[in-house]
């Protein structure tokens, strides 16, 4: 298990990437409910935050899933669906304690003058490099060029965010 969360966390650094995880299924399944572990035990260990976060996490799961398999099919590389998906849930589930505390902290301090443009910059950083992690991962997958890969990486987020607020209605 440290092997594996060394391997995750050098592909979030940007030097290893999804041709260097194991193709299995089973460590696509253990990655994927790590990276639920992971976040629903920090959800539940932060005070609580509004909104339906369990529903969310599950969208985004099963979206992230079917992106990646549905664009490794189209463009022929079905090779490269269990590194790549497994790449990228590893290397979320390694930031996650950062990406998850970073939106903590921008909605805690969201009112607080002192605080609310340094939290947002903390917060601002990290989404940066969770972009680029997954940018390298899908450049790796593709061997597609850079700003192809950007492309497509904020495609996903841009795609995904929509069908969070399409699917789950958010109160407040």
């Amino acid at each position: 298990m440290r092997e594996l969360t060394r391997l995750y966390a050098q592909i979030a650094l940007l030097r290893r990437g999804p041709q260097d995880v194991p193709a299995s299924m089973l460590l696509l399944a253990i990655t994927v409910l790590g990276y639920c572990v992971i976040n629903l035990s920090l959800s539940w260990a932060l005070p609580a935050l509004e909104g339906p976060w369990v529903w969310i996490l599950l969208v985004e799961v099963l979206f992230t899933l079917a992106w990646y398999a549905t664009v490794l099919r189209a463009v022929r590389k079905s090779e490269r669906i269990l590194q790549t998906i497994t790449a990228i849930f590893g290397y979320r589930a390694v930031l996650a304690p950062l990406s998850i505390v970073a939106e903590w902290l921008v909605r805690h301090f969201s009112e607080d003058e002192l605080w609310q443009l340094p939290v947002f910059i903390l917060y601002t950083g990290v989404l940066v490099w969770m972009i680029a992690a997954n940018i390298h991962i899908v450049r790796a997958a593709l061997e597609w060029p850079l700003l192809s890969c950007i492309g497509l990486v904020i495609l996903e987020i841009l795609t995904g965010q929509l069908l969070v607020f399409a699917l789950i209605p958010m109160t407040r």
